[in-house]
């Protein structure tokens, strides 16, 4: 679809333009990065650098040379991915804030760009959840903030597979820095937590599926950020349980999968985590637990005191799911804390978004920078999208004098 505006939105979007392109250091650079963001916001079903120079020119002669100069801006122009993406998700973040729409939690997840080749940086046969099995993909391992109704991506991080990262000559081709070494997808994510808490953005919860929260140095990692976490685990995870006082600890740590069979019917409470004209429920189990993280050296290690959530599935072949949190279940309800676990589900709807009428996805060159360029002018279109959502404006549903996303520029 090609987004639409009424003549107030416009002024916004080419304020925006403006105010993000004070991060990119060349005049040239910022003209392509305008040029490059109506791209992304039109209607053209690729959104690649040659269909975005086709649109953005008058003829054959213009078209080539709009060509060479989106794909120098994408594919090696020397700017800042981490300050073109703070700036766009701070203006978000802004305009929410004046709407009372406060951002609360962080969420980390991942999604596949799945590819026919294999020469696009980090490609390879693995798993991904965007389609849930394995494909021939990148996987693009993302941080998100998130209000009660709104999520802002505010970083990206492309995974190179340790067969990536540990040969020359794909590293040459694909023009990957000497900087870039091997790294888990809990490592990028711990990375990325890093660099948005030095740069002060907002919230004080992370989430996260079983894929990152089962790792104990991810939960560390969230303790030493200063957050509370809510994540996924593992039904093979280890906690010591204690009892309802806790006072007294098992001998033995014992998997959550374990704990979860020895409860009955009655240790599970109904609750509705959304209401309204969709309303969502699910039953829930609480029990306090302390994790285990073992180690060759020191053997089990603890945590402090946390919630084991078992949340108990009506269908399908995984009878129960596990999530531990730190959440303070003392001064908090329950239905509070099981909403802010789920506020995760919505991430998978703004990748759908990022890579449907984005173009997220579309981009078909064979740069490692040139990856973090065109998923980094995504996310500004996604930031200024959100705006507009929270300001009311857009969709507006209302008959007010508009102009398309080209003429406006």
């Amino acid at each position: 679809m090609e987004y639409a505006f009424d003549v107030a939105a416009a002024a916004r979007l080419a304020q925006f333009m403006e105010r993000v392109g004070k991060a990119l250091p060349r005049p040239e650079q910022r003209a392509s990065f305008a040029t490059y963001m109506l791209g992304l916001l039109s209607d053209a079903e690729r959104k690649s650098v040659e269909p975005i120079a086709a649109r953005a020119a008058a003829d054959p002669v213009e078209t080539q040379r709009m060509h060479d100069r989106l794909l120098h801006f994408a594919r090696e122009s020397p700017w800042s991915d981490r300050r073109v993406r703070r700036e766009a998700a701070t203006y978000a973040i802004e305009a929410m804030k004046q709407r009372r729409e406060l951002v609360t939690t962080w969420i980390v997840d991942d999604t596949g760009f799945v590819k026919q080749g294999r020469h696009s940086p980090g490609v390879q046969s693995q798993y991904t959840g965007s389609i849930g099995g394995v494909a021939n993909c990148q996987i693009g391992v993302s941080l998100c903030v998130a209000t009660r109704t709104q999520q802002v991506p505010v970083d990206f991080a492309l995974y190179l597979p340790k067969e990536w990262a540990d040969d020359p000559m794909r590293r040459k081709r694909a023009r990957i820095p000497e900087s870039i070494a091997f790294k888990t997808k809990i490592d990028l994510a711990i990375d990325m937590i890093r660099d948005a808490r030095k740069d002060g953005l907002p919230g004080h919860v992370l989430l996260a599926d079983a894929a990152y929260g089962d790792a104990a140095s991810f939960r560390n990692a969230a303790r030493d950020c200063g957050f509370d976490y809510a994540v996924g685990v593992r039904p093979q995870c280890p906690v010591w349980l204690l009892d309802d006082g806790a006072r007294r600890m098992s001998e033995e740590p014992a998997q959550v999968q374990t704990i979860a069979k020895a409860l009955q019917p009655i240790h599970f409470r109904r609750i509705a985590w959304r209401d309204g004209n969709k309303k969502l429920v699910g039953h829930f189990a609480f029990r306090r637990v302390i994790a285990a993280a073992k180690t060759e050296a020191l053997g089990p290690l603890r945590s402090d005191p946390q919630w084991l959530i078992i949340e108990r599935m009506n269908s399908g072949e995984v009878p129960f799911k596990f999530f531990l949190t730190t959440l303070p279940g003392s001064t908090m309800s329950r239905k509070e804390v099981v909403r802010i676990l789920k506020e995760r589900v919505k991430t998978e709807q703004m990748y759908e978004e990022l890579k449907g009428e984005l173009g997220l996805d579309h981009f078909e060159g064979r740069s490692f920078t040139g990856w973090h360029h065109h998923v980094s002018v995504a996310m500004c279109c996604y930031a200024f999208i959100v705006a507009e959502r929270v300001r009311a404006f857009f969709p507006s549903g209302q008959a007010r004098q508009r102009r398309s996303i080209k003429v406006a520029a």
